[in-house]
Parts: structure tokens; sequence; C-alpha cells
């Protein structure tokens, strides 16, 4: 995770005045409902976020996928510690195949808008998540300007457990890349953004950067739909097929709710 000091972003609206604050979810109770968000642990590097969206298969930051000297991980320097909070995991997989957008280039300091447009990744559970309390995320088409979202994450200084912040907005969108007020820090890489339909919280983005604007610290992220789809097509494509992404009206009730303010 990383600044990004690019000029589009003086294209963007105003700061949202009512976003809530981050709440750590420290209980089973609190984090009812999200426990299919998880930290994805990196030997030798530190952590991204992630979320379940089928029962073998998780959602992240393509650049999670990379070393600091630019080369893929090997697979075998994954866990993911599905709704780990305070040392303590619903699930903790390994992971045997990871595949990053195949438009993404990974340009380490020199990161652009193109980048973050496909700054997406699928990797698969060496097992599959079939817990009762951990289920998949349906995936949503993405939001628009000024529509309100929710993001859970870890990050530094509260990496043991996740965070839910309930309320955030959508500022603006350029060029697939989505403009967000949403709180950040430093391993929310690959966070799910959440909207909720019908009652139940659908992923709309995935986290890949922070950015300054006014002062503040927003968040940026690929508007998913149609990079999800390339990347799913490309990863059955090199391997069988994988169980079907759950959509937008599919049933898939995690019961996970945002409180409105």
């Amino acid at each position: 995770m990383r600044f990004l000091p690019i000029l589009f972003l003086l294209l963007a609206g105003p700061l949202a005045a009512q976003d809530s604050p981050l709440r750590a979810m420290q209980t089973g109770h609190a984090s009812k409902g999200w426990e299919g968000v998880g930290r994805l642990d990196i030997s030798g590097k530190g952590f991204c976020t992630a979320a379940l969206i089928t029962d073998r298969l998780i959602l992240t930051a393509a650049h999670c996928l990379y070393d600091t000297d630019g080369t893929l991980i090997d697979t075998n320097r994954f866990v993911f510690e599905a709704g780990l909070r305070n040392g303590r995991s619903e699930a903790s997989r390994g992971i045997t195949r990871a595949m990053a957008h195949p438009d993404y280039k990974h340009l380490g300091s020199d990161r652009d808008i193109t980048e973050i447009a496909s700054d997406v990744a699928i990797l698969s559970l060496g097992q599959p998540v079939r817990n009762g309390r951990v289920k998949p995320y349906p995936i949503a088409t993405e939001p628009q300007a000024g529509d309100e979202i929710g993001i859970v994450s870890y990050a530094r200084e509260r990496s043991e457990a996740p965070s839910l912040q309930e309320v955030c907005s959508v500022m603006g969108q350029q060029s697939g890349v989505l403009l967000m007020s949403c709180s950040i820090d430093f391993g929310s890489s690959g966070a799910p953004v959440f909207k909720v339909q019908n009652g139940r919280a659908h992923i709309v983005s995935v986290v890949s950067a922070m950015a300054n604007v006014a002062g503040k610290k927003i968040a940026l992220g690929t508007s998913l739909t149609q990079p999800l789809n390339d990347l799913l097509a490309a990863f059955n494509s090199a391997a069988p097929a994988q169980a079907g992404i759950i959509q937008g009206g599919q049933q898939s009730d995690t019961g996970a709710k945002f409180v409105r303010p």
C-alpha cells in the first residue's frame, strides 16, 4: 500500500461529511457476518487483506502477489486467515495457485492509474472453507459517485482484528478507478469494499492504493465488475473451472449488515 501522487485526483468531488469512524471488531458478536474477510499473511513481507468469493477462491489486490524486488511471490509463502481476531481465525488455509489480472503490470514505485484499474487478483485455497460461519460474498456492479459504501480491513496498528467502516462514499470514478473516502492504511491493500443490496453486503471494489486530497487520505480501488470477469476467464482457461462466483441477486446471506447513519 503506497500513497499515489497523481494529478487526476484534483478532479475529485468534495469529501464526504458523514463518514462513520472505523470500528474494531474484537468480539465474535461484533464480527458476525464478516468472517469471510481475512488477513492474507505473506512470509517475509507482511500482509494484505482478502475476502472469500467462493468456498475456495479469495479476492485481493494484484500487487500483493509481488515481492519488494518486483518478482512474483511463491504461493507457499501465503496463508489466508479467515476472520482472524486476536490470534485465532475461523479458518486457516494455504494457497495453491494465484493469478493477477492479465493486464496488470507491476510498476513498483511508479504506479499509475492504469495499474490501479487492473490491480486485482484471485488465489485458490489449498482446501475449501466450509465453515457455516464463514461464507463467500457476492459481487455487485460498480457503485456510482455519491453512493454509500463500507469497508472491512486489517492494517498497520490494527493487524490483530478486522475493522469495519460502516459508511464512507464514492467520490468519483475515472478510467476504471474508484475514488473513495474510506479510511485505509498500510495492510489494507486488497480489502473488500462493500455495498448493501437487499439487506446483504456485496463486494463492489478492492482497495489498491492511498492518495491525498485536500490534506485527507482517500482510498483508490478498481471498478471491479469487468476486471474480475476478465480475470476469472483467464484463471479458468488455465485450469479446471472453479465454482461459480455469486453474482448480485443470488442467495448468499452472510448475515453482514451495515448500520446507516
